[in-house]
């Protein structure tokens, strides 16, 4: 897909404004004109091209695309932004042909570092110091590989959200917990009440039935250990029935195991995760842990509405708190995102590297809606999604943020018996020792 600088001028006249448009001073009340001062870091390169090869495709592609137009015209670099749903197979491909892209949208960390040495060339020393300045260190970590800085981050996604109906709350009384504690002392009330089940859970997802439980498993794993034996527990470093993970899984028992909480144990495993989440539209439930794609679903197929938090009054109207962690200063974060890196070494691919590391950047794709990131200068009056307006909240807030540890775990376990077994935890009240163990005996031999 190529994109395509905006013309606002005839052909003639267009050429005059563009030539004043690169040297930054665009006649001052020109109608349709750039105000190109902001981009007079990135001249000198007019006449290049520089492609962006990536999963990303339309309708989302189109945004992106809307989103370089003015950085184009000021410039005088055009960007082909090449989505294409076979991105993690043909990458390779391409890369081993010889016609690697300039730069690479990386879906996951894991993907990117597989190229480290074999074509991506550093992030050069401007885009660090920009990433260092816009971005958690958690984030540069994840671009980093054996102490090389090559991937830039991009958008973001958050799972360490509750779904709830602000209204049901408000009906009720109840109050959005801090806690951890607070969190299960509120769902001791509700239960109490006894007109509301406190908890929806679903671990159905067809043949990858058992996923949603190992999400459950992570955030609870940022919360009662430290971000260094999270990421011990995803690289084996320590084993997976340790201690630290006996732990978390007895933590995500008091509520998963709970039937005073969740009704029928046993069913979760064959209640999908949407009809979980829809408890929380029609009533019947008050919370259901899940990420933030899953409203898009319950606005579809359940009428639902997404609303802000201070909206108590919408029928139908659901919304999102952050999972809490163990204390209101301890804000663990669980999510994902892509990371930018570069296959060439050319000053305008650099250019455009830079470009999307800059809370400029970040504040036009935002506005133009459905997106968000972690930049520190995103300002969240850009951000539209009431949803998406709470994860920018959790991303500049997170104390440590992490990366879904299942999708980094070996395939056999992250994708297999992690799912297999999380869904025998709760269909056959499989004791959390014999969970552990069977996950640990399925690693596979280094």
């Amino acid at each position: 897909m190529r994109s395509s600088r905006r013309r606002t001028l005839g052909a003639v006249a267009g050429v005059a404004v563009a030539a004043l448009a690169l040297a930054g001073c665009a006649p001052a009340g020109e109608e349709g004109a750039a105000d190109c001062g902001a981009y007079e870091a990135y001249a000198g390169h007019e006449g290049t091209e520089v492609e962006i090869y990536t999963t990303i495709i339309d309708p989302e592609a189109a945004l992106f695309v809307e989103s370089f137009a003015e950085f184009e015209e000021c410039t005088g670099i055009t960007i082909n932004w090449n989505g294409t749903q076979e991105f993690e197979a043909q990458i390779a491909v391409r890369v081993e042909g010889g016609t690697a892209p300039d730069l690479a949208i990386f879906p996951q960390p894991g993907l990117l570092a597989k190229f480290a040495g074999n074509g991506l060339v550093a992030a050069p020393a401007d885009v660090e110091a920009s990433v260092d300045e816009n971005y958690s260190p958690d984030w540069k970590n994840y671009g980093t590989v054996d102490g090389t800085f090559y991937g830039a981050p991009l958008g973001a996604n958050v799972k360490s959200f509750v779904w709830y109906s602000p209204k049901t709350f408000a009906d009720n009384g109840w109050e959005i917990p801090t806690t951890w504690d607070e969190l299960l002392a509120l769902s001791d009330t509700i239960a109490a009440d006894g007109t509301v089940q406190p908890w929806c859970v679903g671990f159905g997802s067809g043949e990858a039935t058992g996923w949603p439980g190992t999400d459950w498993m992570e955030d609870i794993m940022l919360r009662t250990a430290d971000a260094e034996t999270y990421d011990a527990w995803v690289s084996h470093d320590i084993p997976f029935n340790d201690p630290a993970v006996a732990t978390a899984i007895a933590e995500a028992g008091k509520i998963i195991k709970n039937a005073d909480y969740v009704g029928d144990v046993a069913s979760i495993a064959t209640t999908t995760f949407q009809e979980g989440g829809a408890g929380v539209v029609d009533g019947s439930c008050a919370m259901h842990r899940q990420a933030s794609f899953l409203g898009g679903i319950l606005v579809e197929d359940n009428g639902a509405v997404i609303v802000e938090p201070t909206d108590t009054e919408t029928e139908n109207g659901i919304s999102v708190f952050y999972f809490p962690g163990t204390s209101a200063d301890n804000k663990p974060a669980l999510g994902g995102g892509e990371f930018v890196a570069a296959f060439a070494d050319r000053p305008e691919v650099a250019a455009v590297q830079l470009y999307l590391t800059t809370p400029e950047w970040n504040n036009k794709k935002a506005a133009l809606g459905g997106w968000f990131s972690a930049n520190l200068g995103l300002d969240e009056a850009n951000v539209a999604d009431p949803v998406n307006k709470v994860a920018v909240q959790i991303l500049k807030n997170a104390t440590t943020f992490r990366f879904d540890g299942s999708d980094v775990m070996p395939a056999a376990v992250g994708a297999g018996s992690f799912w297999k077994e999380m869904t025998a935890w709760v269909a056959e009240d499989k004791s959390d020792k014999a969970v552990l163990d069977a996950i640990e005996a399925s690693w596979p031999a280094e």
